[in-house]
Parts: structure tokens; C-alpha cells; sequence
């Protein structure tokens, strides 16, 4: 136990080195899809791109945004903002199977990207879900964090939380840098 707390105090500071940095080119990334297609950020050269990790089963995730059909509306607005969106899975919990059938039944807009491995989750940090991550067409990190400024797993305050992807999407659409490029991320651990 003591050798593998060493190896992490080691290991840590490297690692987070090379986890995604606002201002630098994305990670790259091919993911497998829900759909059983693939999506990679080669593809989408030239689009701003969200990825969102995502797990059904977290209370803020599932609960907060998908059940309710919060985060539904919110990836429709951001692709009238002519953003794509991608929902990450990581880890080995959720079957593509099991991915599909929520977005079938939740009417997920967003393409459901599944990370069983961690790698993409590990190269971009992805604590939480949900952690959002903006990629702007030039393929550089615009922003990462929290989804919105309400921390609570609940819509309490409806939609007065401030939608910090959303308001990303449109400083870019507006031709404007990012106003707030990072924000503390919350929600559920990511189950690598």
C-alpha cells in the first residue's frame, strides 16, 4: 500500500501535465459509439466540439439533467449554436447496449461516445460527471469545467444557474475569446 501511494505522489504531477490545458490544441480522440459508429476529433476538424462525460446512474448526470430533459434542451441550443456534442461514457460500468437504450428512451440529441478504457477521460482530466470540455474549430481547449454555476444535484434554482458551455458556445459564435475559460467541475466521480 505505502509503494503505491509513492508511485502516485510520483506519477501525479506528470499525469496532470498531461491532462487537456485551456488554450492548448484538444487531446485527440476516437471514441466508439452507442450507435456502434466511431467519432474522432480528426473528424470534426473545423467544428466546435463539447464533450460532456456522462453516467446515467449519477444523480447529477442522469437525474439532474438527462431525466428531467435539461440537459436535452441544453444540446439542442448548442447545436443551433453550431456546436456537436458528445457524451462520454468512461469506463467498463455502461454496455453500449445499455448507452443506447438510454438515448433511446431519453431522446439524447448528443452522440454517446464510449471511453471503456479511460484513456480520453485521462488525457483531458475528466473528473466528473458532468465535466464539459469546449473545443473551438481550430481544435484548441476554449474552456473546461462545470456545466453551470448550480452545484446542487437538483434544479432548485431552475434555470437562473448560469449555463457556463452555453455561454462558451456563444462568446465563440460572437467571435469573442471565452469570457470564463475554467470553472470548478462537479458531480459524480468519473467510475474509471
Amino acid at each position: 500500500m505505502r509503494y503505491l501511494a509513492l508511485v502516485l505522489a510520483v506519477l501525479s504531477p506528470v499525469l496532470a501535465s498531461a491532462q487537456a490545458t485551456v488554450g492548448k490544441p484538444a487531446p485527440s480522440f476516437t471514441l466508439a459509439t452507442a450507435d456502434g459508429k466511431t467519432v474522432s476529433l480528426a473528424d470534426l476538424k473545423g467544428k466546435v466540439v463539447v464533450l460532456e462525460w456522462f453516467n446515467p446512474s449519477c444523480p447529477y448526470s442522469g437525474a439532474k439533467f438527462y431525466r428531467t430533459g435539461k440537459m436535452q434542451e441544453i444540446q439542442t441550443k448548442a447545436a443551433e449554436l453550431g456546436a456537436t456534442w458528445i457524451a462520454v461514457n468512461s469506463g467498463t460500468a455502461n454496455s453500449a447496449a445499455d448507452l443506447a437504450k438510454f438515448a433511446t428512451e431519453w431522446k439524447i440529441p448528443a452522440t454517446i461516445g464510449i471511453d471503456a478504457d479511460g484513456k480520453i477521460g485521462h488525457a483531458y482530466g475528466a473528473k466528473s460527471t458532468p465535466h464539459c470540455f469546449v473545443i473551438n474549430a481550430e481544435g484548441i481547449l476554449v474552456y473546461k469545467g462545470g456545466i453551470d454555476s448550480n452545484k446542487s444535484n437538483k434544479f432548485a434554482e431552475g434555470d437562473l444557474a448560469k449555463n457556463h458551455v452555453l455561454a462558451a458556445l456563444q462568446d465563440l459564435k460572437a467571435g469573442r475569446a471565452v469570457t470564463t475559460p475554467t470553472t470548478p467541475a462537479y458531480g459524480c466521480p468519473v467510475k474509471y
